[in-house]
């Protein structure tokens, strides 16, 4: 009932298509994170239609996606995201379902900022092949084995802002898995601000001010570390917090 909400609603924006999505593709960028409820999503995203379009693919308004991402033996991105380094690293093969497309990804932090390379491929393998591994080793200089760690899928809705070099994209019905474990967040959305150059006077932004929705440093990847792997000790304390208030927003508590 709630996605049936969601959609009939999505509709109600005009569609930017992937070609006309260039101009905010953002490879270099500011990433600005908050977390709500779907419900709270359901009210306040009316409010964006006047100043955001919405990335159509074949008619599809809200798109599948598909990751696994890989790490070393001790969680060693992980790790560097927990510790704070501000020169850090994730990488990830993710399938985007609808449009049937596949992509090795790296994602640098560093400084604040987000550089994301990837190269597009055939299909998500369950080991880095010597030229994945050679093009990851390029990017990281490090020369750490990797191994897939977990599963993350969800939907996917991206908003364009009509002016600015903005991107928006609000995922949700996420679940992580590995092995014989899994998680699943239904009732909680994950978006993220994507800017040119941070901009406290995005539409978005000065909405999520509003609603009092402060901004959170907690990626997908690490909530599904921490979901799948805390039971063998990780260290995570530092998330503790910010974990508690996500279930919380989960349960609609």
């Amino acid at each position: 009932m709630l996605s049936q909400k969601i959609n009939t609603i999505i509709q109600q924006f005009e569609p930017i298509s992937l070609l006309e999505m260039d101009r905010v593709k953002l490879m270099n960028r500011v990433d600005t994170k908050f977390a709500f409820s779907i419900k709270e999503f359901i009210e306040f995203l009316p409010n964006l239609i006047e100043n955001y379009k919405v990335l159509e693919i074949n008619g599809n308004r809200i798109p599948s996606y598909e990751s696994l991402y890989f790490d070393n033996d001790h969680l060693g991105f992980f790790l560097d995201h927990h510790n704070g380094r501000m020169n850090r690293f994730k990488v990830r093969y993710r399938k985007y379902i609808e449009s049937d497309l596949i992509f090795l990804e790296v994602k640098h932090k560093f400084k604040g900022r987000t550089d994301k390379s990837r190269v597009q491929v055939d299909e998500i393998p369950l080991e880095l092949i010597n030229e994945h591994a050679q093009f990851v080793k390029n990017l990281t200089e490090k020369e750490d084995v990797l191994t897939p760690v977990l599963w993350n899928s969800f939907h996917r809705i991206t908003l364009v802002n009509k002016i600015e070099n903005e991107r928006l994209t609000l995922d949700f019905d996420l679940k992580f898995n590995w092995e014989d474990r899994a998680q699943y967040y239904n009732n909680m959305i994950i978006a993220e601000l994507k800017q040119e150059k941070f901009n406290r006077n995005s539409a978005f932004f000065k909405l999520m001010k509003v609603k009092i929705i402060r901004p959170y440093r907690l990626s997908k990847y690490c909530i599904g570390s921490i979901d799948l792997y805390g039971h063998k000790k990780i260290k995570y304390n530092r998330f503790k917090k910010k974990l508690i208030q996500l279930k919380k927003i989960n349960n609609d508590a």
